[in-house]
């Protein structure tokens, strides 16, 4: 059953078994998701107090604090569907492409939560991050891609993640592993409406999958039941949420073949389809110089998803412009960058970057859409006035594992999250914990640095 061998890979998972790489790397995703809830209070305020105030309704001594967020003592749920909103607020968080999954803004708060409350070691943090990791992506990959049809892979599959980090992080058996992928799987939801409205929801569902992982672990800590092949089951997870399931990926790899280093870090704070247009526009406009006034018509011919997905041009809210693909080629192609910047409110109201978002259009090309998901591939063309047309295609963003952000770049993408909120001590000693995290004792002086 797979179900069971994810159960008993969870359970007897040890910190001495993990490689260097793994350790390492899950390092860097504690310092990516970190960085991402720090700039959620710069960046989207309004979702950050909203993230604060739902985890203040439910306190705990001892409890689990908020990023970014002081005097919150809340209960390990709450808090982490807290800490899952405001890593994700900004849509600058890790994604495993296979899965389309940001296992970051699911697992993360989930083991930091119950980390601080159950006073673990920075190696048993570290453990519990790697289990989420290596489940949430499986099962991902396991329904994907007709799953993404209706759901929300980071609400859906992440669910599982966080409760496989819960359950390591409290320690269970592989009985009460299983119980928790049983307690997690009927409880995961999440449906991708928000793509074109923009909404709360995007955030609100990475948080939850968190909440629902650690609550499936506590209940099965105290006894509670559920399926025993919650995946596998003819009226289980698989058969409900794919057309095409594929229950070998579940177990394909496992312990040997590490997910979680295949995660990629985000460079732009958006959709990571958006990723290679936007590289793409940018080297046509850095080269040729091209005034946008002068812009008849930018076209992004590229894999199916992306047209089915992230297409809408109606972006009236941040959240809207960061998941549409045409409003980021459009403002790249304007602004000739793309940072937060690009995301204010007067600058996706602009009268020369909303021209040159009516202009945009995004093509699906078969061939290129055979190449995905092992590549995002995206050819740009911008054509003037004057019939000239210059092309541009890449088909790795940059921060894809093949093509990797460099620790100085990450470490750089930390430190800008951090400066809306924290001073360069204050951002140097966040940085240093958690990097220093395989040889804490405790994560407590780690937590106590974040709220």
């Amino acid at each position: 059953m797979t179900t069971k061998a994810l159960a008993e890979f969870v359970a007897g998972l040890r910190y001495e078994n993990l490689p260097e790489v793994v350790i390492r790397q899950a390092c860097r995703l504690v310092l990516d998701a970190v960085g991402c809830a720090v700039a959620a209070w710069a960046e989207d305020p309004g979702k950050a107090r909203i993230a604060r105030d739902i985890a203040a309704l439910y306190p705990a001594s001892p409890g689990a604090g908020v990023i970014g967020a002081s005097g919150i003592a809340a209960q390990p749920a709450f808090a982490a569907l807290a800490n899952g909103i405001l890593i994700n607020a900004a849509d600058n968080d890790d994604t495993h492409k296979r899965a389309l999954l940001h296992v970051g803004s699911v697992v993360v708060p989930t083991a930091l939560a119950l980390a601080e409350t159950e006073r673990l070691s920075g190696r048993e943090l570290i453990l519990a991050l790697v289990a989420g990791y290596e489940v949430a992506v499986r099962v991902g990959m396991a329904v994907m891609p007709s799953h993404y049809r209706f759901w929300h892979s980071t609400a859906t599959n992440g669910t599982f993640g966080a409760a496989a980090a819960a359950a390591k992080a409290l320690r269970l058996d592989a009985e009460g592993v299983r119980r928790t992928l049983g307690l997690a799987g009927t409880q995961a939801a999440g449906l991708n409406t928000f793509f074109e409205s923009g909404d709360m929801t995007k955030s609100i569902h990475p948080g939850k999958a968190a909440l629902n992982g650690v609550l499936s672990a506590q209940m099965a800590r105290l006894g509670a039941t559920s399926p025993p092949g919650i995946l596998e089951h003819p009226k289980g997870y698989l058969a409900a949420f794919s057309l095409e399931p594929k229950p070998e990926a579940l177990t394909a790899g496992l312990g040997t073949e590490w997910e979680i280093l295949q995660n990629g870090f985000k460079f732009f704070p958006s959709i990571l389809a958006s990723h290679s247009p936007i590289q793409a526009t940018l080297a046509i406009v850095q080269r040729e110089a091209i005034d946008p006034a002068r812009i008849a018509r930018i076209t992004n011919e590229t894999y199916r998803t992306v047209g089915t997905h992230f297409s809408s041009k109606d972006v009236g809210s941040v959240m809207a412009a960061r998941v549409s693909v045409p409003y980021c080629i459009a403002v790249a192609a304007v602004d000739r960058t793309l940072t937060q910047a690009q995301f204010a409110p007067a600058r996706i109201e602009d009268p020369v970057v909303r021209q040159v978002l009516s202009r945009t259009e995004v093509i699906a090309d078969p061939e290129l859409d055979k190449l995905y998901p092992a590549k995002f591939p995206a050819r740009v063309t911008i054509t003037l006035d004057d019939g000239r047309a210059f092309s541009e295609t890449v088909m790795l963003p940059k921060g894809d594992p093949g093509a990797p952000l460099s620790d100085d770049e990450l470490d750089d993408k930390f430190r800008a999250n951090c400066a809306g909120l924290l001073n360069k001590p204050a951002i140097d000693r966040l940085h240093a914990a958690i990097l220093g995290l395989p040889g804490a004792d405790t994560v407590a002086g780690f937590t106590a640095l974040t709220h």
